[in-house]
């Protein structure tokens, strides 16, 4: 089984660097999927309450035959449910949706700046943890500006911000936000939902080191300093995913990659104007 590198947290807790994430698996495949994903050596799942998933992730784990605190697990706040009465109780059926009774982290998904919520939904958070039920709380597709606003109101600073960042779309300002206030930095649709697998750059990297184009590309986000979920269904994938400890991108490859970085390659929504 590979050597599992980790990254820890400013409030001491630790999260392995290479998880998988769930997004639109439905929850008869997601079970199997996150089985077949910790038998290949993963400890790390990331899910979210608008997946429509934790049911089906959190039979996986419980079937999986390793043990729950071996395992961390992610899953997010959605944004109808933001209010810090509302997170409480949304909380509260996503463990029971898990069949937990504590997650290793707990996001809120995205700001929803027009919901003006954030702030009384990162109290709640605070709660949360203060509890013990969230070992760890973050944030995700959070703008410095939120994050900011959640410090200056609380005084607590999350442990992770969850972006969506590809090496088409490197978040170079967002990643140096967060370095200054000791957040980590993970990335979602990291493999740019498979845009860059045929890029010639990646390939020759890829060649290079006698691995495929998506392991070069998961191995970038490591070598980055990032925490990354990629997500596949398909078992053999999901093996090739995880098979990224044997080697490391050097400085000529780190700098070709930088290269290819694009301000405009946004995929998914910005939340900065996202209304969902």
């Amino acid at each position: 089984m590979a050597e599992q590198s980790i990254i820890t947290f400013h409030d001491g807790h630790s999260i392995p660097q290479v998880g998988l994430g769930v997004w639109r698996t439905p929850d008869d495949i997601a079970a199997p999927t996150v089985r077949t994903a910790i038998a290949a050596g993963y400890r790390h799942v990331d899910t979210a309450a608008v997946y429509e998933n934790e049911d089906g992730v959190g039979e996986g784990i419980r079937s999986s035959g390793v043990d729950r605190k071996d395992i961390f697990l992610t899953t997010k706040l959605w944004n109808n449910d933001q209010g810090y009465e509302s997170t409480l109780k949304a909380f509260e059926k996503s463990l029971k949706r898990l069949g937990t009774d504590y997650v290793d982290l707990y996001l809120i998904h995205w700001p929803a700046p027009t919901r003006n919520r954030y702030v009384d939904s990162w109290k709640a958070l605070i709660k949360l943890k203060k509890d013990g039920l969230a070992r760890s709380i973050g944030v995700s597709n959070f703008y410095p500006e939120h994050i900011e606003r959640l410090i200056t109101e609380t005084g607590v600073v999350p442990v992770i911000n969850q972006i969506e960042l590809h090496p088409d779309f490197q978040q170079k300002v967002a990643q140096e936000a967060h370095k200054k206030l000791n957040i980590v930095t993970q990335s979602w649709s990291p493999l740019g939902q498979g845009k860059l697998i045929d890029h010639p750059v990646i390939g020759a990297i890829a060649k290079k080191h006698g691995k495929t184009p998506a392991q070069v590309i998961i191995r970038w986000h490591m070598d980055s300093g990032l925490v990354v979920i990629p997500k596949s269904v398909t078992p053999s994938r999901i093996v090739e995913n995880f098979e990224v400890f044997d080697f490391k991108l050097d400085g000529e490859d780190m700098g070709v990659i930088a290269k290819l970085d694009n301000t405009g390659a946004r995929i998914g929504p910005d939340p900065k104007t996202a209304t969902f």
